[in-house]
């Protein structure tokens, strides 16, 4: 196979500006090189051997249909961990759930919305965390990478990844492989069980849910947006969002000058203003 061409600043532009028209993702011009890495996996796969002939075919009815998910998946960075941000969990359980009962009824399903759940390790904590404190609950989690979606369903993980868990709740909530050599641990069935898993663009006019959640956690997912589209998307979280319910958001993350109706109750975590 031929060696693939670099990536052109004529073929950047393209796709810059079509990853941010289909997903919001702002690739800035010092991320050039990053996109070129990426996305030369992809080129190899369709043995193409320049950018310009991969926008062609990307840009197509037929790209479109094939290979626009492929892209996301390559681009999109999915970092995350178990319990990462302790401080979030803590006032969840401390503040958040006690008040939403008392508000609601000790009767009430929470529900929660794991926006952006990159390979599931949030939302199960979630579970975790809310199984504890004894509350009917359900969660949905999100993401617009097939692949990652796909790894947070099987909710397999290797020994490194599950190391923040406290080892109470590994006990109670984790299997481990049954074959010695593979240090490996799912996520039990009834814990898999109160989470669902959808795909989810943040630029589609339809998010495909109509129900109020009592929770948001939105965490180090809008960093990745430019400010007009940071606003948009947190008003449009704010449509979902119940009267008495909670944002909690990345410690990254500002809504330093932004027009959305929301309070802040402690750092990184909000309600609504109005």
């Amino acid at each position: 196979m031929q060696q693939i061409a670099s990536l052109s600043l004529k073929d950047f532009s393209r796709l810059k500006d079509f990853i941010y028209s289909h997903c919001g993702i702002n690739i800035t011009d010092v991320k050039r090189t990053m996109l070129e890495a990426r996305l030369q996996k992809r080129l190899k796969t369709l043995d193409m051997t320049s950018f310009s002939s991969y926008c062609d075919y990307l840009f197509s009815r037929e790209g479109i249909e094939k290979e626009l998910t492929q892209m996301i998946d390559v681009v999109t960075t999915n970092k995350t961990d178990f319990f990462r941000e302790p401080a979030h969990f803590r006032y969840l359980t401390d503040k958040v759930l006690p008040e939403i009962l008392c508000k609601c009824g000790k009767q009430k399903t929470i529900s929660v919305w794991s926006a952006g759940c990159s390979s599931g390790e949030e939302p199960y904590t979630l579970a975790m965390v809310l199984k504890e404190f004894g509350c009917n609950f359900h969660i949905l989690a999100t993401d617009i990478s097939t692949r990652v979606l796909e790894k947070a369903k099987s909710a397999i993980y290797e020994e490194d990844r599950i190391s923040p868990i406290p080892m109470a709740l590994k006990k109670k909530y984790l299997l481990k492989s049954k074959d010695p050599n593979r240090k490996l641990y799912r996520i039990v069935g009834d814990l898999r069980d109160k989470v669902s898993f959808r795909r989810l663009n943040f630029m589609d006019g339809d998010f495909g849910f109509r129900e109020k959640m009592d929770i948001i956690f939105c965490r180090n997912v809008i960093i990745y947006f430019d400010k007009i589209t940071q606003e948009r998307l947190l008003n449009r979280f704010c449509d979902y969002l119940a009267p008495h319910g909670y944002i909690f958001m990345g410690h990254s993350e500002t809504l330093f000058g932004m027009d959305v109706p929301l309070k802040q109750a402690a750092p990184t975590i909000y309600t609504m203003s109005t």
